[in-house]
């Protein structure tokens, strides 16, 4: 397997569609258009309309031909999650869905559904949308399901007795948990699919400290140090590496986590990484499954 994995190593995606979350901007732009310079059909999962058109005027004065499409999608509400399953059910086929979309660190709100917005929006609407469109992934062979991570699940404590923050709220660590709920979803997941013999992929990938807006949350006073900070971070191209490599690298296996190969998994090319053990803890998967499929109404059936 590469493990100094780019853009640049991206094989031909023509014939293929991709649902990209929050792809209008920063890592899920440049995913978008690496994968649609490749010839995937890509569609882009947006919450804004304005933005998202902008990003397909951008995307399309770069690359006339591209074949691009809209999907209107909040992962903080799921009648719009489920209205957007029900958009690209209606695809001719879909071989990868990149679960991009998230927040980080915002001060303690809540979903459209009452639930708190990191692990709304981060987990539960991702496990929606991916248990409503397994069918449709399933319809193809070989499709992919890669949902991103972060180094920061390393320190995440995940607490089924207080999902909505009810008792205590600290944005930091309720951003490390929605993530390490990212990471036990796909392993899961991917058990599971493993148990009815599919050829339906789940994977994951980081980016690695990258340079994005979804730091917009951050402290003032670790923001002053960004510009400096961005000599050892990678752009947002360079932090969609991971990703890219998830979804189409021939030699990905079901269940497998790709980040930066630099010093701490920061920056760089990607290659093949670990998450810690307790992302991989089944007990711990299921109950979070359980408790997802309770919360969101939406059971995969696997």
């Amino acid at each position: 397997m590469n493990d100094r994995f780019t853009a640049a190593d991206v094989p031909d995606q023509s014939g293929k569609t991709f649902l990209i979350t929050g792809a209008n901007t920063g890592l899920g732009l440049e995913i978008a258009r690496v994968l649609a310079r490749q010839g995937a059909r890509v569609l882009l999962g947006c919450r804004s309309m304005s933005k998202a058109e902008a990003a397909v005027a951008a995307l399309r004065s770069e690359l006339p031909d591209a074949d691009l499409d809209i999907v209107s999608i909040d992962l903080g509400d799921l009648a719009s999650v489920r209205a957007a399953a029900e958009r690209v059910a209606q695809e001719p086929r879909l071989d990868g869905l990149i679960n991009n979309a998230g927040i980080m660190m915002p001060p303690r709100e809540l979903t459209k559904d009452g639930f708190e917005s990191q692990f709304g929006v981060n987990h539960l609407g991702t496990f929606a949308l991916t248990g409503l469109l397994l069918p449709k992934l399933q319809e193809t062979p070989g499709s992919r399901i890669v949902n991103t991570a972060s180094n920061a699940h390393k320190t995440g404590k995940m607490d089924l007795d207080d999902v909505n923050a009810e008792q205590s709220y600290s944005a930091l660590g309720r951003y490390c948990m929605s993530k390490l709920a990212n990471l036990l979803h796909v392993f899961e997941l991917n058990r599971r699919l493993q148990a009815r013999n599919s050829t339906t992929l789940a994977v994951t990938a980081h980016p690695g400290f990258s340079d994005t807006e979804l730091a917009r949350h951050l402290p003032g006073w670790m923001t002053m140090f960004i510009p400096a900070m961005r000599l050892m971070m990678n752009t947002a191209a360079q932090g969609a590496w991971p990703t890219l490599m998830a979804a189409t690298d021939p030699d990905v296996e079901g269940g497998q986590y790709f980040g930066p190969r630099g010093l701490g998994e920061l920056a760089g090319p990607a290659r093949r990484v670990e998450s810690k053990p307790l992302s991989k803890d089944p007990v711990l998967a299921k109950g979070l499954w359980d408790r997802s499929v309770e919360m969101t109404g939406v059971d995969p059936e696997l």
